[in-house]
């Protein structure tokens, strides 16, 4: 018997073959065989480089200067509920004192 790839979304082993593509019945994902993968989901890792996502804390790791403001956004803020955007700046966020914000990853570690 033929053996087939596991799924390259989830990494299921219970794919199957439909006409000349190749489906997974776990996630749904379907792809063609030999394909290059499309567009891989972007990483957003904060400065000590652990992965962050939708929903975690963060803390500005120094000093920051409000674009468009004279207020200083300090090192030790911490920064609750961020949702990863894409971009320049990746985490969009609020924080309290200063209402909505774009920050950057490199900017922020992980609580």
């Amino acid at each position: 018997m033929n053996e087939l790839p596991n799924c390259p979304n989830c990494g299921s082993e219970y794919t199957y073959e439909d006409g000349n593509m190749l489906v997974c019945p776990e996630c749904a994902h379907e792809w063609t065989p030999g394909a290059e993968p499309s567009e891989e989901e972007k990483v957003v890792k904060d400065a000590n480089g652990n992965v962050l996502s939708d929903g975690d804390s963060v803390t500005v790791i120094k000093d920051l200067k409000v674009k468009g403001s004279s207020n200083v956004l300090k090192q030790g803020t911490k920064v609750k509920s961020i949702r990863l955007v894409d971009g320049d700046h990746d985490i969009d966020c609020k924080i309290d004192g200063f209402g909505p914000m774009k920050l950057k990853s490199e900017f922020v570690k992980k609580n």
